[in-house]
């Protein structure tokens, strides 16, 4: 299938059966999340912190970006792969579309970025180019130093309304999927299902949204130091890496006893 078409699948997918996402930063990982039968892999910005050690999002650059995006395209994935724009490639519709272009020539079929009505311009821009474009609205890693802290969304009706105001501009300007982060469970679902795109949730509770995203580390307990409070692992890798890494210090190191 072409971009247009996987991104068109998942589109269809709204109100069916739940779309199962993760985020994915090199090559052997995609393949193995690929055939477990996940339906999109994330190149997610997250990969500043849980592979290159920032902070926060906010110091990832688009070569990071296309460096982690060629390693997943690689595995030649059947999963749809989406890569983050980073902060600050989409100030405007022209540089929006060619950070876009440059994701895509790496090997991303479809783009996400952050924010609502203030990016609709640059999603239409993005998407009358033929690249499919993935939303993100809730809480914005991109803007935790300027809220100061990650904070929970749609807690007052306010807050819910300014979230379907966004939605509805990025999927008038032509958005495929938008991820809900940090969305509290009744407003994750009550847009739900009022949104006519699938709405794929992070931090939102359980079955609230049209499927979920999680980041792969969180999953797989490979990165300990840090795990939302939201995060459910279905393995330990850390204990696992530190228990082999120290059978085999003990076995080089006793070679010569």
């Amino acid at each position: 299938m072409t971009a247009l078409q996987k991104a068109e699948s998942i589109r269809a997918r709204k109100g069916g059966r739940p779309i199962a996402a993760l985020t994915a930063y090199d090559y052997p990982s995609a393949r193995l999340l690929d055939e477990s039968g996940v339906d999109i892999l994330l190149v997610g910005d997250s990969l500043g912190m849980v592979v290159l050690g920032f902070p926060d999002t906010t110091h990832v650059t688009l070569n990071h970006m296309l460096h982690h995006v060629a390693a997943v395209a690689r595995a030649k994935p059947r999963a749809l792969v989406v890569g983050d724009l980073p902060i600050h490639t989409y100030d405007t519709p022209a540089q929006a579309l060619e950070s876009a272009r440059s994701l895509v020539a790496a090997g991303a079929e479809a783009v996400k970025l952050e924010g609502g009505i203030r990016q609709a311009d640059k999603v239409r821009a993005i998407t009358a180019a033929g690249i499919p474009v993935m939303g993100h609205l809730g809480m914005l890693p991109q803007r935790v130093l300027e809220e100061g802290g990650y904070r929970k969304k749609g807690k007052t009706p306010e807050q819910a309304e300014a979230l379907r105001d966004g939605a509805q501009a990025l999927i008038d300007a032509g958005a495929f999927a938008i991820v809900f982060e940090s969305v509290i469970p009744e407003t994750a679902r009550q847009l739900t299902a009022a949104l006519a795109v699938p709405i794929i949730g992070i931090g939102c509770g359980d079955h609230t949204c049209d499927g979920e995203v999680a980041v792969v580390t969180d999953l797989l307990g490979s990165y300990p130091w840090f795990v939302p409070p939201f995060a459910r692992p279905e393995a330990d890798l850390a204990s696992a890496i530190r228990s082999a890494a120290a059978r085999y210090v003990a076995r080089v190191t006793s070679l010569g006893d």
